[in-house]
């Protein structure tokens, strides 16, 4: 038999079905759709938390619950901030105590500072066995030194880390911060306060940059 002169147009064309294939793969990543969620990126300021996710891929914000959660950890963060910095001045009031009591080393050529003579026997025994004292009555870890330059040494060592934790803290809040989101910026401002009124009394309220 000739079926030569069947029309085949009436056959389905498949050529469209790459671009249905294609349009599904954009919307392969929406909940539902079997793709992990996306992270809603903002570069302008907005008070839309619709997948929203701050700093983490993990912090994401899915309902108004963890909305509430995640503004008071920015909250209770942010006020840790200003806790540490207030940790930090008073480890340094400590140090500089520390300092100024702590005994100077001594030799056997020790000289009076007023008329450049050598000092008598006597008064540098007794300067000595005062720093003694000193030394006995003050209690410092032993790893702090016990004397001043031992004690101004290791404390700058120490200080150099606990300005870098600062620094690494200040740095995620501002990343926190530049979500551009309303909420977000809100609870990093509110947090800051709280954290000032709680330890930042004994300080200026002016700030000569906003990351430290």
């Amino acid at each position: 038999m000739d079926h030569s002169g069947h029309d085949h147009s009436a056959h389905m064309d498949h050529s469209g079905h790459g671009d249905m294939s294609a349009a599904g793969d954009m919307h392969s990543g929406h909940p539902g759709m079997g793709g992990p969620p996306r992270c809603s990126m903002n570069m302008l300021f907005t008070w839309n938390t619709e997948n929203l996710c701050i700093v983490f891929r993990q912090w994401r914000i899915d309902s108004t619950f963890t909305l509430v959660v995640s503004l008071l950890a920015i909250v209770a963060f942010a006020a840790g901030y200003e806790a540490l910095r207030e940790g930090i001045r008073q480890y340094e009031a400590w140090t500089n105590k520390r300092v100024e009591t702590a005994p100077h080393r001594r030799d056997g050529n020790y000289r009076d500072d007023d008329d450049d003579v050598e000092a008598p026997r006597q008064d540098y025994l007794g300067q000595r066995q005062e720093d003694e004292r000193l030394a006995e009555t003050i209690t410092t870890p032993w790893f702090l030194g016990q004397n001043a330059a031992e004690v101004t040494k290791r404390a700058h060592a120490i200080k150099s880390v606990l300005y870098g934790i600062q620094n690494f803290y200040a740095f995620m809040i501002m990343l926190i911060f530049m979500t551009y989101n309303g909420w977000v910026m809100l609870a990093c401002s509110v947090g800051a306060a709280l954290g000032y009124f709680i330890f930042g009394s004994r300080i200026t309220a002016t700030k000569e940059t906003a990351c430290h």
